[in-house]
């Protein structure tokens, strides 16, 4: 099965660079096909040349204007499928958040495209099916709305230990708007009784402002503007600090806690092997048992006392880690979501 996965700019720091490596490990592994589809490329011709069963793409601005919806008719009158990565209905993010995707229910033109027809046949995100914030998507638009979870690479689970990497309490991710104050009160703190290693993009002004400048010029496609920064980790480093770490800890923005839609690090630190103590969304515990294959503070006092714990009783951990990792990599890899993928394909 080919597989075709739209991506204006390869480039990106962003959370859509491991998705994108996991769909294609994954995929190939699998023995299917894969490719990408970017900016670069001539449209036309990579859809006449490769003729994709599946096709991957996003529902926002960055996305739409890097397509030919002409092409995309034509492939889906041959047979192509297309799954797309939908917007909440109803978003709760400010306004003011110039680089997420607003309220799906107050893009017109986005709501005509879908009822047309002519673009998808699946329309997914990462929300529970009974989520609020998707209330009056199926009921406008005549699509059902299907959840596909975020997910661990599987091919990147032998993660090795490395004493280079290895610390009390580490964290990797993006120093968000609804992560900061969190972070400040309760994990900068940590670091005054032990050794906390923290791997945080936009942690500046400065940095947040290159960011910024970055993502105008891929969505511009200016190449001296794409590509300028680099991931502050690599897949390769990320595997062995969340091995080597004593915790790993996982941070939610507040209205992902709010809502229940979860970072893909809860199954990510299992995966490879991590122990994580992750912050109180709703939802993880459906997926993983809480003091059984992942942990979860309640809150903050509940959090600083079950690092604590662990620190000072690293074995009460291993059970833990064995169980989670057992359980994600059974049922929570990008190999599980191809193959729902696949079953959609299949009944479509």
């Amino acid at each position: 099965m080919r597989f075709l996965y739209h991506i204006p700019s390869l480039n990106t720091i962003s959370a859509a660079r491991p998705y994108l490596f996991g769909f294609k490990n994954a995929i190939l592994d699998l023995k299917h096909e894969f490719r990408t589809l970017t900016a670069d490329d001539n449209i036309e011709e990579v859809f006449e040349t490769y003729e994709p069963n599946i096709f991957l793409t996003s529902l926002n601005a960055f996305n739409i204007k890097y397509l030919n919806l002409d092409v995309i008719k034509k492939q889906k009158s041959r047979g192509m499928k297309i799954l797309v990565n939908t917007p909440f209905w109803k978003s709760p993010m400010s306004k003011l958040r110039v680089n997420e995707t607003g309220s799906l229910s107050e893009n017109q033109e986005h709501i005509k495209l879908i009822k047309s027809g002519e673009f998808g046949d699946v329309y997914y995100n990462v929300c529970q099916p009974d989520d609020p914030r998707m209330e009056g998507f199926e009921e406008v638009t005549g699509y059902k709305h299907t959840t596909l979870l975020l997910a661990a690479d599987k091919t990147l689970a032998e993660a090795p230990f490395s004493k280079e990497d290895a610390a009390d309490v580490s964290f990797i991710g993006t120093f968000l708007p609804g992560r900061r104050e969190f972070m400040r009160k309760y994990v900068f703190p940590l670091r005054k009784k032990y050794n906390v290693k923290l791997f945080c993009q936009d942690m500046t002004l400065a940095d947040r402002g290159l960011n910024f400048f970055m993502k105008v010029g891929q969505y511009y496609n200016i190449p001296m503007l794409k590509s300028f920064k680099k991931n502050n980790v690599t897949f390769e480093q990320e595997q062995k600090i969340l091995k080597s770490s004593t915790i790993a800890l996982n941070i939610h923005e507040e209205y992902q806690k709010d809502f229940g839609d979860f970072n893909d690090r809860v199954f990510k630190i299992p995966a490879f092997g991590g122990f994580e103590i992750t912050d109180n969304v709703k939802t993880i515990g459906k997926y993983l048992k809480d003091g059984e294959e992942i942990v979860i503070a309640k809150d903050g006092k509940d959090w600083i006392e079950k690092i604590d714990y662990y620190i000072k009783n690293p074995e009460k951990r291993l059970p833990i880690i064995e169980a989670g990792r057992k359980k994600v990599l059974a049922e929570h890899t990008y190999h599980n979501r191809v193959e729902q993928m696949i079953n959609v394909y299949r009944a479509l």
